[in-house]
């Protein structure tokens, strides 16, 4: 059973809670614990799924189910390999998966698509009648985060007739240099998922806060994107009170999201 993610719906992707307590618990567990806090919805996450991946996906669909929970599927797989060469079978897993999930939308990136890429062809064919949707992510790396590089790959993608939709994370472009404004101006009339996190640069690397723990202008970034777009958070949550923390960390993602669109 599927069930439609509402428009300006709050997610909670699962990575959120770290790798490791996820490992720990499975992702069931944190998706009871984002319902009871409040989520209109869960991000389950390919990476951290356990070695009984269809029995787990079967439990989430279950669960969500009962709970009224709504499903992304985010497969860690590029849709092209490293060496250019387009991964039909990456793309159906990610699929099938999400089907079982009983998932709307299924993330993914390009991978290593680039100007000498083939494959549009086979993937077009993949999504045909596909009961779920296909949301390209920009990630972080050069190759599938840049504004280049995707403009490239949508371009390709309309070409060969397939108008594909964007998850738009609103961190990932620092991690490749690009400016997230610049971004929701090129892909806005794409976006219909956004990862709400911001970020922080340390010395050694940049990391994922809350938005309003930014240095990015996210007020404005959120003006440019399309309103009705559900939002998911996608930085860490911790505490020994995660239900409580969880909670409120989705009462501020409604008032961050009211008071961005607030003319």
């Amino acid at each position: 059973m599927r069930m439609q993610i509402p428009a300006r719906g709050a997610l909670v992707s699962l990575t959120a809670f770290g790798a490791d307590e996820v490992r720990r618990h499975g992702q069931a567990w944190f998706a009871r614990l984002s319902r009871a806090a409040g989520a209109d919805g869960v991000e389950v996450r390919g990476e951290l799924l356990g070695g009984d991946a269809a029995g787990e996906l079967d439990a989430l669909a279950a669960l969500a189910a009962e709970a009224g929970l709504a499903r992304v599927y985010s497969s860690p797989a590029g849709m092209w390999d490293a060496a250019g060469h387009f991964d039909a079978a990456a793309v159906r897993e990610g699929l099938d998966r999400a089907a079982r999930l009983g998932a709307g939308w299924l993330k993914m990136s390009i991978g290593g698509f680039g100007p000498r890429a083939r494959g549009m062809d086979a993937l077009r064919t993949l999504l045909a009648g596909h009961p779920v949707e296909l949301l390209v992510e920009n990630d972080q790396t050069e190759s599938a985060g840049s504004v280049p590089a995707l403009a490239a790959f949508f371009r390709a993608a309309d070409d060969a007739g397939m108008p594909l939709g964007m998850t738009f994370d609103m961190g990932n472009w620092h991690w490749v240099g690009e400016c997230p404004l610049r971004a929701a101006d090129a892909f806005a009339p794409r976006v219909r998922y956004v990862h709400c996190k911001g970020a922080l640069r340390r010395p050694d690397r940049w990391v994922a806060v809350p938005l309003e723990s930014s240095a990015a202008p996210w007020r404005a970034v959120l003006r440019a994107l399309p309103a009705s777009a559900p939002r998911a958070i996608e930085y860490p949550l911790t505490g020994a009170d995660l239900a409580r923390v969880t909670g409120q960390a989705l009462d501020a993602l409604r008032r961050l999201e009211s008071f961005s669109h607030d003319k």
